[in-house]
């Protein structure tokens, strides 16, 4: 009778580990540092074969996310192997262990030396841009609850393949000369019948520019209408990347609080009159969702009139209103509004599409073409013909309904999935429109350590206070779901509620 061959046992045992659970560091770190100490002294030799994240983790009474958090950090970094239907290993070449490529010496400057010339812009986009990577880096890795992005899954790849490979049968010539700096015109055509029927917007094609989304549109209008110093209105909480460019504009924002109304334009005239552009997004205000009244929208607009100032209108969500049709836009409520209004296809197809659109008064159309001009002078040629064919034939308006039916039913799972898992830790309800929902945390907790724990559980959900300027109040994470497959949304409110508890 033929012996049996011996399996090789792991060698990794959990009474090796120690980790701290009264520690202030994330378990998935501790562990991470537990092995790589080991590694590095050669209690666990190149070779080596650890236990499976699922057994390490019933040893230590871990959640196996933890684990496989640990195994993947040490993965990427070097110091362990995977080997396919084998288990992982600790890599026989270690990080510490591999000759450093040799290179020309560096020359280290003395302290003395002053930093490199850059403009006050220049500083000032710096420090914005680092702001912004320490409040939401730490939790945009995840796909749940990430923001802003729409289900990937559902985009009609092969419908569009198809769209693609037509226009450029057809017309590849004319894709590959310069066109019109303001814009495919029977795209802006087609999107001026868009808007009117949809969102009630008074327009005609040649009002319409067509951009590289929406912050290259606040980016045109800061440049064209603001000088530095001015004063603009932008909404407490509200949307940080906006207000980054509004800063290395040189703008002075006027943080305006918002309630259940939306902006309190009362309170904005009072804290700055004489301002000369005010930013809002009054269909769905980001981050809170609520809409700005319709009392209100009449103060901003006769405000603005009065004052000779200029209202910039976000409408990024409006396609996705859950109850009734979607509400018309600001900009067509009165003839001669002093609005320039913004849209993009991002939130509705794709980011990576990387096209949107701005409508602008009559009397700037040629300014705003100038500084199209000067800035990247077009979007590109053939996304704008395909993205033409896609709404005259109209797949655009079917692919809405569709994504609207499927953000519906996700939305409606994640409160359900959140009311049955997180009860007494996150209060949440429905909301008539937008791509997230606010988890309202207990009187008392900071958001931003909820952030840090569910980042280390290795869920996205960023705290409301990161898009607060001067207002307080009740901290909330922002939990997104329009790009969570429903199999998602529920492993990651048990991953959230493990990682509060």
């Amino acid at each position: 009778m033929p012996r049996k061959r011996a399996s090789k046992k792991p060698a990794l045992m959990a009474t090796s580990l120690v980790l701290d659970a009264s520690s202030q560091a994330p378990l998935h770190r501790q562990l991470y540092e537990a092995l790589r100490t080991s590694i590095v002294a050669g209690r666990l030799p190149p070779g080596t074969r650890l236990l499976s994240t699922r057994a390490l983790a019933e040893q230590l009474d871990l959640s196996r996310n933890t684990v496989m958090s640990a195994y993947t950090q040490l993965l990427s970094e070097g110091y362990l192997v995977g080997q396919l239907g084998s288990g992982t290993y600790v890599a026989k070449e270690l990080p510490e262990r591999t000759p450093a490529p040799r290179r020309a010496p560096i020359r280290t400057p003395s302290k003395s030396a002053s930093p490199p010339p850059i403009s006050k812009r220049g500083s000032t986009m710096a420090a914005a841009h680092a702001g912004l990577r320490a409040t939401l880096g730490m939790v945009q890795a995840s796909m749940a609850f990430r923001l802003g992005m729409p289900s990937v899954d559902a985009f009609p790849s092969e419908l569009w393949g198809r769209l693609h490979h037509r226009r450029w049968q057809r017309s590849w010539r004319d894709v590959l000369s310069h066109q019109d700096p303001q814009g495919y015109l029977p795209l802006r055509r087609a999107l001026a019948d868009y808007l009117a029927t949809s969102r009630g917007v008074r327009c005609g094609p040649e009002q319409i520019l067509i951009v590289n989304g929406s912050q290259q549109a606040i980016s045109l209008v800061a440049q064209v209408l603001l000088d530095p110093g001015d004063a603009v209105w932008v909404e407490d909480p509200g949307y940080i990347v906006a207000q980054g460019v509004l800063k290395a504009a040189g703008a002075s924002l006027v943080q305006v609080p918002v309630d259940e109304e939306g902006l309190n334009v009362e309170a904005a005239i009072q804290l700055s009159p004489n301002a000369r552009l005010a930013t809002v997004t009054p269909s769905s205000q980001f981050p809170l969702g609520v809409t700005l009244s319709h009392q209100r929208r009449l103060a901003l607009l006769q405000w603005a009139e009065r004052s000779n100032a200029w209202v910039f209108e976000d409408d990024y969500d409006s396609e996705y209103r859950y109850v009734g049709r979607p509400l018309a836009a600001l900009q067509g409520l009165t003839p001669d509004a002093r609005v320039l209004y913004t849209g993009t296809f991002s939130k509705v197809l794709t980011p990576n599409l990387r096209l949107g659109y701005l409508v602008v008064p009559e009397e700037l159309v040629d300014t705003f073409i100038a500084a199209r001009t000067f800035s990247d002078f077009q979007s590109a040629p053939l996304e704008q013909t395909v993205l033409t064919d896609f709404i005259t034939e109209g797949h655009f308006s079917r692919h809405v309904r569709r994504m609207r039916t499927l953000y519906a039913e996700k939305q409606a799972l994640l409160v359900e999935e959140v009311r049955r898992e997180l009860a007494g830790l996150i209060d949440i309800g429905p909301a008539d429109t937008g791509m997230h929902l606010l988890g309202w945390l207990p009187p008392g907790m900071d958001d931003r350590t909820a952030a840090e724990r569910a980042a280390a559980a290795g869920i996205s959900a960023p705290p409301l206070s990161a898009y607060r300027g001067q207002t307080s109040g009740r901290g909330a994470l922002l939990l997104g779901y329009a790009a969570v497959p429903e199999r998602d949304i529920s492993e990651g409110v048990r991953r959230l509620a493990q990682a509060l508890r």
